[in-house]
Order: C-alpha cells, then sequence, then structure tokens
C-alpha cells in the first residue's frame, strides 16, 4: 500500500487519545476523517508526519517507514515529514511575509530548491489557486479563503507524496468555504493523495474515495461515501450523522 499505517497509539499523560489506528490506501486516493470533537481526528492527522509523535505503531508513505515501537532517529523523522504536507486549519502563515514569500520559503530552505525556480513554481501554484493577482499581499491584506488558499498553495510546494487537511474550512466564514473546497476538489481530481478532516459532509460524499468514522481514538467505521452516508452499519455512527445533518 502507498499509505499504510498500523497500531497507531497516542496518549497525552493519562488520557489516551487514539488506541490503536490502522489504515492503509493506495496512491491518488482521497480519505476524509469525520466524527466528533475529540475522537482523536487532528491528532492522528498529526501522527502521520510526526508533528505529534505516537508511543507506538508503524506510519509508511510512499516507502518511507517510521516504527514509533523503537527509537526514532531525528533524520527518519525528517525523512518521513519531507513525504507529507500539513495544510493547518489556522493558515500559519508567516504575517511578515507576502503570499508568494510564504510559499517558497519552504523549498528554498528545506528543499534547497533555486529562488528563481521556486519564484516560478509558486507563481504557477498562486494561478491554480485563483490567487495570481495577490502574490505580494501579506496576510493581513488577504480573506481567511484567500489565506487558506495560500497554505494550499505552499502545502503543494514541497511536492509532497501525501497532503493532510486539518479541518481546512473551520476557521472561515461560510460564505469563504466554497473557494477552498472547489480547490481541494481540484486537487482531488488531478489525483494528489489526500487525508482530509472535516465537517464538510457534502465535500467528503462528492470527493472522498473512503470515509473513515472516528470516535474515542479509535476507528468506528469505514466505507465508501455511500455506505457510510447512505447505510451506516454502526449505531455510532448513525448517531452523528442524525446529529450533523438535522442539528434542530
Amino acid at each position: 500500500m502507498y499509505i499504510n499505517i498500523k497500531n497507531i497509539r497516542k496518549s497525552f499523560e493519562n488520557n489516551t487519545v487514539l488506541k490503536g489506528i490502522n489504515l492503509a490506501f493506495e496512491k491518488g486516493k482521497v480519505v476524509v476523517i469525520i466524527g466528533p470533537s475529540g475522537s482523536g481526528k487532528t491528532t492522528f492527522l498529526r501522527s502521520l508526519n510526526a508533528l505529534e509523535i505516537p508511543e507506538a505503531g508503524t506510519v509508511s508513505i510512499a516507502g518511507t517507514t517510521v516504527d514509533f515501537s523503537k527509537n526514532v532517529t531525528k533524520q527518519a523523522l525528517i525523512e518521513l515529514r519531507r513525504k507529507s504536507s500539513m495544510v493547518f486549519q489556522s493558515y500559519n502563515l508567516f504575517p511578515h511575509k507576502t503570499a508568494i514569500e510564504n510559499i517558497i520559503e519552504g523549498p528554498t530552505q528545506v528543499l534547497k530548491v533555486p529562488k528563481e525556480q521556486a519564484l516560478k513554481e509558486a507563481q504557477d501554484l498562486l494561478a491554480k489557486v485563483g490567487l495570481t493577482t495577490q502574490k505580494d499581499m501579506y496576510p493581513y491584506q488577504l480573506s481567511g479563503g484567500q489565506e487558506q488558499r495560500v497554505g494550499i498553495a505552499r502545502a503543494l510546494a514541497m511536492k509532497p507524496e501525501l497532503i493532510l487537511f486539518d479541518e481546512p474550512t473551520s476557521a472561515l466564514d461560510p460564505e469563504l468555504v466554497g473557494d477552498v473546497l472547489r480547490v481541494m476538489k481540484s486537487l482531488a481530481s488531478e489525483g494528489w493523495t489526500m487525508a482530509v478532516v472535516t465537517h464538510e459532509l457534502k465535500f467528503a460524499e462528492h470527493v472522498a474515495d473512503e470515509v473513515i468514522f472516528m470516535d474515542q481514538g479509535v476507528i468506528v467505521e469505514q466505507g465508501t461515501p455511500a455506505e457510510i452516508f447512505n447505510a451506516p452499519k454502526e449505531e455510532r455512527t448513525k448517531q452523528f450523522l442524525d446529529r450533523i445533518q438535522n442539528p434542530i
């Protein structure tokens, strides 16, 4: 499998957040992770590129494998992190850098791409996310949706094998959500491998190859969007979807 996660466990003090997560999927697939707050979704996503260090389990991305049950070297973590890029809920752009400067930071500093080449590629990425004319703007001059699209372009600039999206629309005004989701849908159609934590069920229904429902640190149920949304097998999945789809 292109992405292979086995028995990932993570605790914070006495709270076990991930209780042995297993997941595998092929290149070019989009996996959407849903579930209530506190279910472990974000911790799981952050474990995939070692922003959180699990106590046990293995993560394998495009042939690079780290076994967290053993002593993991700093170099092994670096190699794993280079396989994926994270798009954060709160954008995490450098406030003192323009949009295009934010995008070239990783390629020039981490991948040692020549600045001229990085700028050319960044301009192409800004065009991809619909922000060509905003390249010299600072984050404070951009809307939240524009900041998030810069964040997506920044993630793409690292040429990752896997793009991780951590609730990328949850901080946005409702009218700005669609712009970000359209970019993500376009990336999926281009064949990018993606793992997405989101509450946007319509996006999951139309774009995901597989939907994962997590609760209390475990995968309760997984399947195609049709299986999860139209015919969930687990009672906990049914309860969650009913509350999301019928909030009143």
